[in-house]
């Protein structure tokens, strides 16, 4: 599978943004999709993650009850809403995915995912 994420662009602190990721390829539903975050000079981190059950969901604690991620196999896409947006949420976020079985455990590594995006910049300006 192939991914595209895109939205990211520039917001005041406050805002908000959504940002997507597109997949091609066959089977998109079987696949859990995981959205991660740079910033220059830091490792990348764990943003948040839904399962290929639509309910099975998770998030970092610095973005819970901000950020929602959602999905839509029909269009085979994945979308990631955040909401009252800070400056530290300031970097590149990257979509990934990962062909799973139903009861997989909830993801959150980044090594156990398979296919990534190549990344859209998001700039929270204060």
């Amino acid at each position: 599978v192939q991914l595209q994420a895109s939205g990211g662009g520039l917001v005041q602190a406050g805002g908000s943004l959504r940002l997507s990721c597109a997949a091609s390829g066959h089977s998109f539903s079987r696949y859990a999709v995981g959205w991660f975050r740079r910033v220059p000079g830091k490792e990348r981190e764990f943003v948040a993650v839904i399962m290929r059950s639509v309910g099975r969901v998770d998030y970092a604690d610095s973005v819970k009850g901000r950020f929602t991620i959602s999905r839509d196999n029909d269009k085979k896409t994945v979308y990631l809403q955040m909401n009252s947006l800070k400056v530290e949420d300031t970097a590149v976020y990257y979509c990934a995915a990962r062909n799973t079985i139903v009861s997989h455990p909830i993801i959150v590594r980044e090594e156990d995912y398979n296919y990534w995006g190549q990344g859209t910049l998001v700039t929270v300006s204060s």
